[in-house]
């Protein structure tokens, strides 16, 4: 298999008609090796518009959504990123490629020790790797200037707000299927307030335990 044809038509055929125009992230996506990062069952496939099984429920997103998240963070060379869900890693290294330093949490152990195997075998020395549940939140290294879930959320915990810098970026798919969308937050400042922006209309994974705990009425 052409590898480098396959990546050359993935961008042209899926990524660009999906609105993804940032030539920093087109370029970041024609270095990173994809096919390194899915499964080896699946490398075939690396390029293909669907998403791809990794195991325990859990799958890489479509090449598409995942160059639109890394468009709307935004991000500049000075960005902390903190990336929720880190599965294969291939994420991580387009994060790395355009930001200062990557915080990636997993809630598999196994998923962490392989990411970080591949990531490491291609010299991406500005991430770190830990292994927990995030999905209501990861202050450990706040304040972030963007943060990226890459699982849906029926709602953001509020704790990804109050880990952001001013100025910093959220971006996650919310909301319950059939009805989710791709929502960008961004902190305008203490007297501005916040704006959200509704970016599209698509379908992504739950996030391991990103339910709300529940309300009891007494």
């Amino acid at each position: 298999m052409n590898f480098e044809a396959a990546r050359f038509n993935m961008i042209r055929q899926q990524i660009r008609p999906y609105h993804v125009l940032d030539e920093r992230v087109l370029d970041a996506i024609a270095r990173a090796p994809r096919e390194d990062f899915v499964p080896a069952a699946y490398r075939a496939l690396a390029f293909a518009d669907m998403e791809i099984p990794l195991g325990r429920g859990e799958v890489m997103l479509a090449p598409k959504l995942e160059a639109r998240l890394l468009q709307e963070l935004d991000l500049s060379p000075g960005d902390r990123v903190l990336e929720v869900g880190t599965g294969s890693g291939y994420f991580t290294a387009l994060l790395a490629g355009l930001a200062a330093n990557v915080h990636t949490v997993e809630i598999h152990p196994g998923f962490k020790q392989n990411a970080s195997a591949r990531l490491a075998a291609h010299g991406v020395t500005n991430v770190s790797c830990e292994v927990g549940d995030a999905a209501h939140g990861w202050p450990r290294h706040a304040p972030y200037d963007a943060i990226v879930l890459t699982g849906s959320v029926p709602e953001l915990a509020p704790s990804f707000r109050t880990s952001l810098r001013e100025g910093g970026r959220i971006v996650a798919v919310i909301g319950r299927a059939p009805a989710m969308e791709l929502r960008r937050i961004e902190r305008l400042g203490d007297d501005l307030g916040w704006r959200e922006t509704s970016l599209i209309e698509t379908m992504c994974p739950p996030l391991r335990h990103a339910e709300p705990p529940a309300q009891f009425v007494f």
